[in-house]
């Protein structure tokens, strides 16, 4: 969105929404409750937290930018159980994960320890020449508690935007297995499979996932061609 700029955006009666601020200050109204200056980020790759807004089945958010604004509005199958809220930065768990060249920043959005029916929503910050999502790892199959069932899409940016990241999506089957040179405000969709990223030297990048499946709960089974390096 550009300064000064309105939109609206409605929600299906059987979908419930994430609205994040990825940069820029909007104001956001969500059936009569006002949010104020939200965001702030003059980039993903700031070293803050993004503020969202959470919201129910057949709402709609009503967004005024206060300056040039990028948002992502994430949305899941829901029934209307849970309110309109603001999710504050400050509410949010960030950490470091993996080590080495394997290292990457997390900041947990709309984690499964917060309240929604359906959507978890996480964005993670890679250095240039690192893995990421890595070793490969899935979630496609009911065989909780080991592994649940997600569908996943990765809203790619990258610094500097003419770069690249490389990202595979492939199944044990090998039925997928797809490689990919992966662009800035590319979206890679991931139905089932393992969906590793990795960033070339001098480019690093960005991506908010999104996951969603019939039970909200993330656990994950690595590829096992690959999971002696964690024991390394």
């Amino acid at each position: 969105m550009r300064a000064g700029e309105s939109t609206t955006v409605s929600l299906p009666a059987d979908r419930e929404g994430c609205l994040v601020v990825l940069t820029g200050t909007v104001d956001i109204s969500v059936d009569g409750q006002d949010f104020k200056n939200l965001g702030g980020r003059s980039s993903v790759f700031d070293d803050r937290s993004p503020h969202a807004v959470y919201a129910p089945p057949s709402s709609v958010y009503r967004i005024r930018a206060s300056s040039d604004a990028e948002l992502a509005i994430a949305s899941a199958p829901a029934t209307g159980k849970l309110p309109v809220r603001l999710i504050d930065p400050a509410t949010m768990k960030r950490s470091v994960r993996g080590t080495g060249a394997n290292t990457r920043y997390v900041c947990d959005i709309l984690p499964e320890t917060e309240a929604a029916e359906s959507l978890l929503v996480v964005e993670v910050l890679t250095p240039a020449g690192h893995s990421s999502s890595y070793p490969p790892h899935k979630h496609d199959t009911d065989a909780l508690p080991e592994e649940s069932v997600l569908e996943e899409t990765y809203y790619h940016r990258i610094d500097p935007p003419q770069g690249f990241a490389f990202q595979r999506v492939y199944t044990d089957e090998r039925d997928i297995d797809e490689s990919m040179a992966v662009g800035d405000h590319d979206v890679v969709m991931v139905p089932r499979g393992y969906h590793p990223v990795v960033m070339p030297h001098g480019y690093r990048g960005y991506y908010l996932n999104v996951m969603a499946g019939p039970r909200r709960e993330w656990h994950f089974r690595n590829d096992p061609a690959h999971e002696w390096m964690i024991a390394r």
